[in-house]
């Protein structure tokens, strides 16, 4: 293997340092081959990369014998990883898609994804992996592995009280998440100026009693003036609502207005556990089915 230091400086001698694509890669081999671990990376895997740059983890997923779909969006990244990695896509092993992850179509057989992200995407990229999990036409993503800012990590574990909020309420929804290895700005070319961490997240498959797109509209509701009671943020129905199978305006009044005397529409949203989220979905639901 070539290692992590000799795949930054080729393409560095490509590239300048773009500061809008987030182009800190990592340098330590050590912390790149524990992402694999990770994720727990076998021969019979297929592994979605996203932003995978001078290709440093890259090598290492193929070192561990899988199949990898990379997703790179800078062009000439894209030319110094077909350059570097010839062989592995000449069989197959690898397949190179140039282009924006959260535009192009993923393989509908992705086992799991390893990726150290632009910090950027982090949030957009969770929606777009809940939706691929949630499509019946796509297999099982068993388990992902991503490198995130410390603090967005933080927030999607809502390792602190003053991290809840609807990241991580609606990522709870369908992954089980956990905090990993921290990781200092000293082990990127060039530093960031914050701290990076590993984050896991297992998909448990669960099912629940009202639309998850109910509950996952109603929490970005009340999260978006998280200061005020749920009696003022629900008043209005989500902007999205008629998206919600069987949903509209008028329904939503009608659930409304069965909940006046609610008390838990006293409450502020990061007073309420996850579990509290469904069966208000749910009351909003079996209160409004006639209507």
């Amino acid at each position: 293997m070539r290692g992590a230091r000799w795949l930054v400086d080729s393409l560095r001698a490509k590239l300048p340092f773009d500061k809008s694509l987030g182009q800190h890669f990592l340098i330590n081999d050590a912390l790149i081959r524990r992402a694999v671990e990770l994720g727990q990376v076998t021969e019979t895997d297929h592994v979605l990369e996203v932003g995978p740059g001078p290709g440093v983890l890259t090598e290492v997923l193929l070192g561990a014998g899988c199949r990898v779909t990379a997703i790179e969006l800078d062009p000439v990244a894209a030319e110094h990883l077909r350059g570097a990695f010839a062989p592995e896509i000449k069989d197959g092993q690898l397949v190179l898609l140039e282009g924006d992850a959260l535009a192009l179509p993923w393989p509908d057989d992705i086992d799991k994804m390893v990726a150290n992200i632009p910090y950027q995407i982090s949030s957009p990229l969770i929606e777009h992996l809940t939706r691929y999990l949630r499509n019946p036409r796509t297999s099982d993503l068993d388990l992902v592995v991503l490198l995130v800012q410390e603090e967005f990590a933080e927030r999607l574990v809502m390792e602190y009280e003053s991290d809840v909020g609807s990241l991580g309420m609606t990522a709870a929804l369908d992954w089980n998440c956990e905090l990993e290895d921290k990781i200092s700005p000293q082990h990127f070319s060039p530093n960031p100026k914050v701290n990076s961490r590993y984050i896991t997240m297992e998909a448990h498959h669960e099912e629940w009693e009202c639309d998850v797109k109910l509950v996952r509209q109603m929490i970005h509701q009340a999260f978006g003036e998280r200061r005020k009671k749920l009696r003022s943020t629900l008043k209005r129905s989500p902007r999205r609502i008629n998206r919600v199978a069987g949903w509209h305006n008028d329904r939503w009044k009608v659930a409304y207005a069965a909940h006046i005397d609610d008390e838990r529409m006293d409450s502020r949203p990061e007073e309420l556990e996850h579990d509290d989220w469904i069966t208000l979905a749910i009351s909003f639901t079996e209160s409004s089915s006639q209507s």
